[in-house]
């Protein structure tokens, strides 16, 4: 491996450990010491499966035997499924945890944004977060207040500089956040996939910014479920499966290896079942594709309407929340964005219990893969609150069902089949004047 990298990882591995608690009281402060020297010193620890002071425990490695590197002024983006360990990779990058086995080893001043207002205290106003979080970045004062006008012009909350960040939305969170640690200098820029939180002009000005700090020669992370933006942003990829690196290479490569699988493992799930969770106050049960004869399928015509099936339980009464609906294509980009309320005249008070839902999708899409997000979004005192989502279900594919592109031998492009007119018309360029 080259002496000239930015970041370095070695055998990189994080095991945690899931199971039911049993009697056994909340963990103070010297348990989280002796368990951190015993990750230093390698001490043997409780196995998989095995019971440790009364509890059931099963060994989970988010993280296993990962290597590789980074080298100065490069764009890596992070993809692969949830679970894949994209977060506690970035998560361990930023000290924020550390690993079982193995080691990271960063060189320079790094900046992170992994979850929305990480760092912020929410008693602050907007203007002590800014320089609070700069000096957890290590920041000297003035080098601040060099930067402060740019951060706050960036992040577009001026207007609420001086109003402590408890009453921000989750959106200004992400600007204030974002603008900090894009605008502090830092050798190394990690972002999670909060960025999706904020607004699609943001999104793109983000975007824009990190292609800047990656120009400067800064090396940039980033951990997204959007293909395009990885693509746009970064110029070399890694695929994570299951905690393993399963490919590494030119993004365009990257991205095209692990959408393949994606297909693979995805076909055919055209309905989709959800362990209930009885602690949510709301949550997503089921999600289907159907013909309109109410039959599950994976496949159908560009010609032919199809109708997408939600069970949605509403554990409280009178529950003021609305549902987002998203069809993403191949490239998980939004396609299709749909809200409950826009046909309904109005927000909707789900009754409690389970509520089955149908949304009739007209044949507007494109031939090619398709996939399903939901979302529940509860408005509480002018705030949004995120009660349960599911992302990337229900593989279905759009088919051509014989039309003239195909019979003259011409392949779709796109994203909408809707048909326009044509007309050969003769002006009379006089008239017009």
């Amino acid at each position: 491996m080259s002496d000239k990298y930015a970041i370095r990882i070695h055998e990189l591995s994080k095991k945690y450990m899931v199971g039911a608690r049993k009697g056994r009281r909340y963990r103070m402060f010297r348990d989280i010491l002796v368990e951190t020297a015993k990750t230093a010193w390698n001490l043997p620890r409780s196995v998989s499966g095995q019971k440790n002071g009364g509890e059931d425990l099963q060994t989970l490695w988010a993280l296993k035997d990962l290597t590789f590197d980074v080298a100065p002024g490069d764009s890596l983006g992070i993809v692969g499924s949830n679970g894949a360990g994209k977060s506690t990779l970035l998560k361990i990058l930023s000290r924020v945890t550390v690993p079982t086995t193995g080691y990271a080893h960063l060189r320079g001043r790094v900046g992170s944004l992994l979850e929305v207002g990480t760092g912020f205290h929410p008693e602050l106003t907007g203007r002590e977060n800014v320089y609070l979080n700069g000096a957890v970045l290590g920041m000297r004062k003035r080098e601040i207040d060099r930067k402060f006008d740019e951060i706050v012009a960036f992040s577009e909350v001026e207007k609420f500089l001086d109003t402590p960040v408890k009453f921000y939305s989750s959106g200004m969170r992400v600007r204030l956040a974002f603008s900090v640690a894009a605008h502090l200098e830092p050798e190394i820029l990690l972002v999670d996939e909060v960025l999706a939180v904020g607004d699609v002009a943001f999104q793109k000005k983000s975007i824009s910014r990190m292609e800047e700090v990656s120009q400067e020669g800064r090396t940039v992370i980033f951990v997204s479920h959007n293909m395009a933006a990885v693509r746009a942003l970064c110029k070399t990829g890694l695929f994570l499966e299951k905690g393993r690196g399963v490919y590494a290479g030119d993004v365009d490569s990257t991205v095209k290896t692990y959408l393949d699988s994606e297909n693979i493992e995805r076909k055919h799930l055209s309905r989709v079942e959800i362990k209930p969770n009885p602690s949510l106050w709301a949550q997503f049960l089921f999600v289907a594709i159907k013909n309109l004869r109410g039959e599950d399928v994976s496949s159908t015509s560009h010609e032919r309407p199809f109708i997408i099936q939600i069970g949605f339980d509403a554990r409280r009464k009178d529950l003021g929340c609305y549902l987002v609906l998203d069809i993403l294509d191949a490239n998980k980009e939004a396609v299709v964005n749909s809200l409950d309320f826009e046909t309904r005249n109005g927000f909707v008070n789900y009754k409690q219990g389970v509520n089955t839902l149908q949304v009739t999708v007209p044949p507007i899409l494109v031939p090619g893969e398709y996939h399903l997000s939901l979302r529940a979004i509860l408005k509480l005192r002018g705030k949004e609150h995120l009660l349960d989502a599911v992302h990337e279900v229900c593989a279905f594919e759009i088919t051509d069902g014989g039309s003239v592109r195909a019979q003259s031998g011409v392949k779709w492009s796109g994203r909408i089949s809707h048909l326009l007119t044509w007309e050969q018309k003769e002006w009379d360029v006089q008239s017009e004047k």
